[in-house]
């Protein structure tokens, strides 16, 4: 009976060691790429130049597309005392003025967007880097950047911010 009592108190001695190396914590963390994409000077920066760069293009077609609106509220005064061979030709220009406006508009956009993807893909290269620099310094197990719920003790999103900030944006 002794042996017996032996065996079981060294079983449940190594259960516990053992109980005890799998309840090592895990250090978890959560990033919110949202808010680091608004608040990290990357990100402003990378906004700031693609409003510089595209400010005058935009402006151009601002333009535009007031003087047509402008020579079509003309036209539609005018429309009724003209010619009807004059009033076919000036529809059929500013049909064709539209056409070409909204063609510039839509190489617009897809410009602007393919640059700003460029630049998005720059700041979260750049932050997905800080996250694990961050992660590797401070031992972390795991980092999540999407989550329904996250308590704010494990939210590193300020590191993050402040390790994008403190490095000089790559022109």
């Amino acid at each position: 009976m002794n042996q017996y009592v032996r065996q079981l108190a060294l079983v449940l001695v190594g259960g516990l060691c053992l109980a005890s190396v799998q309840a090592e914590e895990v250090k978890i963390g959560f990033v919110s790429t949202d808010r680091v994409l608004k608040e990290a000077a990357t990100a402003k920066a990378a906004q700031t130049k693609l409003e510089q760069e595209f400010s005058k293009r935009e402006k151009e077609l601002t333009d535009l597309g007031a003087s047509i609106k402008s020579s079509a509220d003309k036209f539609e005064r005018e429309a009724p005392t003209l010619p009807e061979a004059q009033r076919v030709t000036r529809q059929k220009q500013l049909l064709e003025q539209d056409r070409d406006f909204q063609r510039k508009r839509r190489e617009f956009q897809e410009d602007l967007n393919a640059r700003k993807n460029e630049e998005l893909q720059q700041v979260i290269a750049r932050a997905n880097k800080a996250i694990k620099d961050i992660a590797a310094a401070e031992k972390y197990d795991i980092i999540f950047q999407d989550a329904v719920y996250v308590n704010p003790k494990i939210d590193m999103t300020d590191k993050v911010i402040k390790a994008l900030n403190a490095v000089t944006p790559a022109k």
